[in-house]
This record gives structure tokens, sequence and C-alpha cells, in this order.
């Protein structure tokens, strides 16, 4: 995979930064949204498939991304198609890490070294091109304006922005109200988008266990239980229950 078009991970971390902060937003559920993010990224690169709500490796060459690689490969090691929201609820501590020192390198950030209160050592980053975030915004921006149908890639980025709670990041206060509301439509446009970002948004509420645990006391094996029901008692992304407590400052 070359390098001429930034991944969907890449586009995902890039609008989660503050420009002003260098921190980014919704840091306890980017982790999630960087782990479906890699999946949407490989099904582009027709590496993975959708199977119902699972996911299977139907072409495990290397894409020469290595977070991807690695993601990849973790897939084919599981020798059989894996629940998307069992994968994305897997261990994820320092994804958002890896891809922060993977834009580095890629020279699309860059890292600013500084302190806490005087004392503590902190890390900061700066987009290296305003360009390239704004453009990556305006096609959000135009998808939500005109409502002509967005490419997939889009719509995929667009679900996965909704589903870690990057809303109120992007289009701030009352005045953002409608446009987040739009945000969140996009998501129908990209099947395995959507699905991804449900999975994302099940993970946060904590689905999955619950569902394990209600196939366990059935008696039958655990992650065997039917597809969790979409719609119904979702909350809006950015729940907490059962995100991962992580930060980069």
């Amino acid at each position: 995979m070359g390098k001429s078009r930034r991944t969907v991970p890449e586009e995902l971390l890039l609008l989660a930064l503050d420009p002003t902060t260098g921190t980014t937003a919704q840091p306890q559920t980017l982790d999630l949204g960087l782990a479906g993010a890699q999946l949407v990224e490989l099904s582009l690169a027709g590496r993975i498939v959708p199977e119902g709500d699972r996911i299977a490796v139907v072409l495990p060459r290397p894409t020469g991304d290595p977070t991807l690689d690695h993601a990849l490969e973790l897939l084919r090691r599981r020798g059989s198609p894996v629940r998307a929201a069992h994968w994305i609820g897997g261990p994820r501590l320092g994804l958002r890490q890896t891809y922060l020192a993977h834009l580095e390198r890629c020279g699309m950030v860059t890292a600013v070294p500084g302190q806490m209160c005087g004392v503590l050592p902190t890390t900061r980053y700066q987009a290296s091109d305003d360009c390239t975030n704004a453009a990556i915004k305006q096609r959000l921006d135009t998808a939500i304006r005109t409502g002509v149908p967005p490419d997939p890639r889009t719509a995929a980025l667009a679900a996965l922005a909704h589903s870690v709670g990057l809303g109120k990041h992007l289009y701030p206060g009352n005045e953002g109200r409608s446009s987040r509301s739009r945000l969140r439509d996009l998501i129908r446009y990209d099947p395995l988008g959507g699905m991804v970002a449900h999975a994302v948004m099940d993970v946060q509420n904590g689905l999955p266990s619950q569902q394990n645990r209600s196939s366990q006391a059935a008696g039958a094996p655990a992650g065997s239980g039917r597809p969790v029901q979409r719609g119904a008692g979702r909350s809006a992304a950015g729940g907490r229950v059962g995100a991962p407590r992580v930060g980069v400052r």
C-alpha cells in the first residue's frame, strides 16, 4: 500500500488532534475507534471481508503499512472469523500512542516536548500540514452540507468520528447541533463502516461482555450468542461505560 493516500486510522487521529492544545479529543474512546478504523482500511485494501458481524481474512498479504500489517497478522492468527466488537474490545491500550508515533515518523505530526505543572514531562503533537487536516474536515463538511452520498472512505470516517464522540469536537456548541446530527446520519452510506462504528459503540456500552455472560448462562459457548440488535438503547457515541482509560498528553 503506497502512502499517496492517508489511511482511515491516520485521518481519524488527525481529526481528533486539537491544534490549540496538541492533545487528542476523546482520549478514552479513540483507541477503540482506531482499532475499528484498521478494520475499515484492511477491508478497503481487500485483506478482510465482513461475514455478518464477523471479520474474515481473505488475503493475508502485507499491505506495506506496519501498523495495519500487525493488525492483519493478529487477525490471521485467529484462524476463524472474529466478531468485530470482540476484536475492537480486545487489548488495544496504547494504539493511539502507536499511531501518534507512526504519524511522527511519516512527517504528518511533530512531537513537542513540554512539562505539566513545571515538573511532569509531557508530549504534545502538532499537525505538520494544516492544509491536510483542513482537507480531511472539508470532505466531512461537504457530505454534511450537500447531502450527496460520500465515497465509502469518507462515509466510514464519518461513522467512526461519530462513534467515538468527535462530533462535539468537530462541530461544537448549539450551532453545530445539526451538523452533528448529519454526521451521525452519514453512517448509512457505508455498510462496513457502519457495522464497525456500531461495534465501537457496543464496546463502549459494555454490550459484548453482557452478551457473553448471557450465552454462558444459557450453556452456550462464549461468543456464540445472537448478534446485538442495533438501535434501541444505544447512547450517542462517547458513553464511558466499558471504555478504556488511556491518555496521551
